[in-house]
């Protein structure tokens, strides 16, 4: 996850009085050395401004992931170290060899507003924040030894002067590129590939030859270790710690930040499954038992799907199942309905299920946030 400079899509307190709006906020620390705005409403937490949150990652869970990180890069044999500061997503921007991370890492009273006004948290379990911190060291790497300027680097995962597409189609069961985050987030840019190649590489006790033997994305991995291995022992060639977008001089509300944040993800629902549902099952119907409803439409293709997940996800067959009947039973509750002459539903819902199953393992949702 790159990001230019300039490009804006996107813990202990201190004594003191702020104004968030037009409404008075104190930021006293309570007496248990929690902040104040840790047992506030959402209303009256949504109206804080960033820059009064006062946050910091000392002493947080996030520390303790950023310290796992390092001891991994210091064990591999690396001298380079990403730095990291807080910003309201993550993000590594071009040229820089250090990594933004979001706000509501920091405190589990903001995981729990993200949660509500979003609908996910992520990054919110240890393993899923690993993932994302390895890959986006990726990013780092990258930046600190100027990797992407060699030719082989560009002739094995692309240019990075390629422009980001607004969307990619996820294809999960291609064997082009590795699996780490969102299902073949690879495919979306060259650097995306490179990050999760990297990320992937670098995870202890990885058995990635094991893993991806006979897959083109092998060469990638076999790339990624010669490269790696020259850079072992060697200093960066770029060390500003320059912090784009850091948390402390945002001055935006988180209201406001969350309204933003809806508009660009396009309305987003809480429920994980409502706005690629509504995609795949564009009709609203009353009647649940017509031919043309989603739920006969899948139990009509449910063996067929979930044989063809099962060997594209590699997940096992009863984590397919309890995604599928997840899917199903927001079907029901939406009353979504099929386009009757639409012949690409069934191959786009397998490849919908496929997508979900690897992100239901990847983002734990039935474990604790940090």
């Amino acid at each position: 996850m790159t990001k230019s400079p300039g490009n804006g899509i996107k813990s202990s307190m201190e004594a003191g009085s702020t104004k968030a709006g037009n409404t008075k906020v104190q930021t006293t620390p309570a007496p248990n050395n929690e902040p104040e705005w840790a047992s506030w409403p959402d209303k009256k937490l949504l109206e804080l401004r960033f820059c009064d949150l006062r946050l910091r990652i000392k002493d947080s869970a996030l520390e303790t992931r950023i310290d796992q990180l390092l001891r991994e890069l210091r064990q591999i044999g690396f001298k380079f170290k990403p730095f990291f500061w807080l910003s309201t997503e993550w993000f590594t921007p071009d040229g820089v060899p250090g990594c933004a991370a979001p706000f509501y890492l920091i405190h589990p009273r903001l995981a729990e507003l993200e949660l509500s006004q979003i609908g996910e948290v992520e990054g919110g379990t240890a393993e899923w924040c690993m993932r994302i911190l390895r890959h986006e060291t990726g990013h780092a790497i990258d930046n600190a030894f100027q990797l992407r300027r060699r030719k082989r680097r560009q002739k094995i995962f692309g240019s990075s002067k390629t422009p980001y597409p607004e969307f990619y189609e996820p294809r999960p069961y291609t064997r082009s590129i590795v699996r780490h985050l969102e299902p073949a987030y690879g495919l979306s840019h060259p650097d995306e590939d490179f990050a999760e190649t990297f990320a992937v590489w670098m995870t202890p006790h990885s058995t990635w030859r094991q893993r991806y033997a006979n897959w083109p994305a092998l060469k990638k991995l076999e790339y990624m270790d010669e490269l790696m291995a020259e850079l072992i022992g060697k200093p960066p060639i770029t060390t500003r710690r320059k912090q784009i977008e850091p948390l402390k001089g945002n001055k935006l509300t988180l209201g406001e930040h969350y309204e933003a944040r809806r508009l660009q993800l396009g309305g987003m629902e809480p429920n994980v499954y409502d706005r690629s549902l509504r995609k795949l099952f564009p009709q609203r119907l009353e009647d649940t038992n017509s031919p043309n409803s989603a739920r006969v439409f899948i139990k009509k293709i449910r063996s067929e799907a979930m044989a063809k997940v099962t060997r594209w996800s590699g997940e096992p067959k009863y984590l397919v199942e309890r995604v599928l009947s997840e899917v199903e039973k927001r079907c029901l509750e939406l009353r979504l309905g099929i386009e009757p002459d639409r012949t690409e539903t069934k191959e786009d819902f397998t490849i919908f299920l496929t997508a979900e199953t690897l992100k239901y393992v990847l983002k734990g949702r039935n474990r604790e946030w940090l």
